[in-house]
């Protein structure tokens, strides 16, 4: 069973090890060797944590607040590929492991705080920790899954349908997140979600 989180633990790291532990059975060895390799953050709203064409540095895990991942397009218009709530982690994982450029910018939605790991400590942990090359391992093929299920709903199913699975989902970003980023993640025009939004209240 996994053990309890140690109360001297710095309090910002406290959700970062709950979340290992849903996933991989840590124990206090482990949590002691992975701390140190941690750096606590605190960012204000609309506040970079990665500029498209930077290197991507970090893997960011999401203590309390809330992070968009996006890129804009020739016109200037936003393509969100991902939030990141309490609990989720969000990095532009290509320039993360291969140092090249970044494709994505990466920003704060709210007043957020955060656990980073820099790319050498990302590195040492997978040689020195096994529970947290498990954890990594596992939040990839998680991540995978996930982008496949949302490309296969984007070229199946109905707008109507997109938007309430969105809702199903992820009942927390859709209660915190402005309509626009919604319609954005999911390759709408604000329009067109307003609308689709209409459809489905009427139809109820």
């Amino acid at each position: 069973m996994p053990q309890a989180i140690n109360s001297g633990l710095h309090p910002m790291y406290e959700l970062f090890f709950e979340n290992i532990n849903k996933k991989v059975a840590l124990t206090e060895a482990d949590k002691a060797v992975i701390k140190t390799y941690l750096t606590p953050k605190k960012v204000r709203r609309k506040q970079y944590l990665l500029q498209e064409g930077d290197v991507c540095k970090n893997i960011i895990f999401v203590e309390k607040g809330a992070l968009r991942e996006y890129s804009l397009d020739e016109s200037g218009r936003e393509h969100i590929l991902q939030f990141a709530l309490e609990g989720w982690a969000i990095s532009d994982l290509y320039s993360f492991l291969t140092g090249e450029p970044a494709t994505y910018a990466i920003d704060a939605i709210e007043d957020s705080e955060l656990v980073l790991i820099g790319k050498s400590a990302h590195e040492e942990l997978l040689v020195k920790c096994r529970a947290y090359e498990t954890f990594t391992r596992l939040n990839i093929t998680g991540a995978y899954l996930a982008m496949q299920k949302r490309l296969t709903s984007t070229t199946s199913a109905s707008l109507e349908e997109r938007y309430e699975a969105f809702v199903a989902l992820y009942p927390h970003i859709a209660e915190r997140v402005p309509q626009h980023m919604i319609a954005s993640y999911l390759g709408l025009t604000p329009e067109t979600l307003s609308r689709v939004r209409k459809r489905i209240s009427q139809n109820k």
